[in-house]
């Protein structure tokens, strides 16, 4: 089961993911939890939800912002890709639009690639797709059939690269890497509506270059 919850001041989109299967509570993971941490906590105990994990996609302050809110409700460990720790620690570029510093958990998780998640009958794997920041990963839930992308890959868009940290041509890599994915994957992004691969090779003018080819 995936829910999404956009919030955050930005509609960060944030993700509870979990497995059904269980009789009474069911394992799940919380992805990229940007701020209100309300609505979500009620969620997870109105679902009978058991965190296995609190999972950052990439370390900017609209993904991070209730971390230490969470980790406070649930002893649950934090994951981040290490190159993404300093942002973590530094309030996640907040201060770049002209914000409060906003703390995070220290994580306790290397979010490393080909790094594999169990939550219950459900398995994320970690896929490392710098280029919207050093750390970004997205997470493929074969089971679910669906990657949880970030700000890496968006419906109709990719992810910026002019912040500190991004760079133009390990983005294109990523991008490249998800469309080795199954065209029918679920899109699940960090802000908007969700799509599959399928469509954004058709709709998505930076992946149809990509799937083209060189000309």
């Amino acid at each position: 089961m995936i829910l999404c919850l956009p919030i955050g001041m930005v509609d960060s989109n944030c993700y509870l993911i979990y497995d059904e299967s269980g009789e009474t509570d069911h394992d799940g993971a919380v992805i990229d939890p940007g701020g209100e941490p309300q609505p979500l906590l009620d969620e997870i105990v109105q679902r009978h939800v058991h965190l296995r994990y609190l999972l950052n996609t990439h370390g900017h302050f609209d993904h991070i912002a209730a971390n230490a809110q969470l980790r406070q409700a649930f002893p649950a460990p934090l994951g981040v890709h290490p190159a993404d720790r300093d942002l973590l620690a530094t309030g996640g570029g907040a201060a770049l639009f002209g914000l409060h510093n906003i703390p995070s958990s220290v994580p306790d998780l290397e979010l490393l690639d080909g790094v594999t998640l169990e939550i219950g009958r459900r398995h994320l794997q970690v896929l490392h797709t710098p280029g919207h920041t050093p750390g970004s990963v997205c997470l493929y839930c074969a089971e679910e059939n669906a990657v949880f992308t970030g700000d890496t890959l968006f419906a109709g868009d990719v992810g910026r690269t002019d912040l500190p940290g991004g760079d133009a041509r390990q983005l294109t890599a990523s991008l490249r890497r998800l469309l080795t994915l199954p065209a029918e994957t679920r899109v699940f992004p960090g802000h908007g509506s969700a799509s599959t691969l399928e469509r954004e090779r058709r709709l998505n003018p930076w992946l149809r270059r990509l799937a083209a080819g060189p000309t």
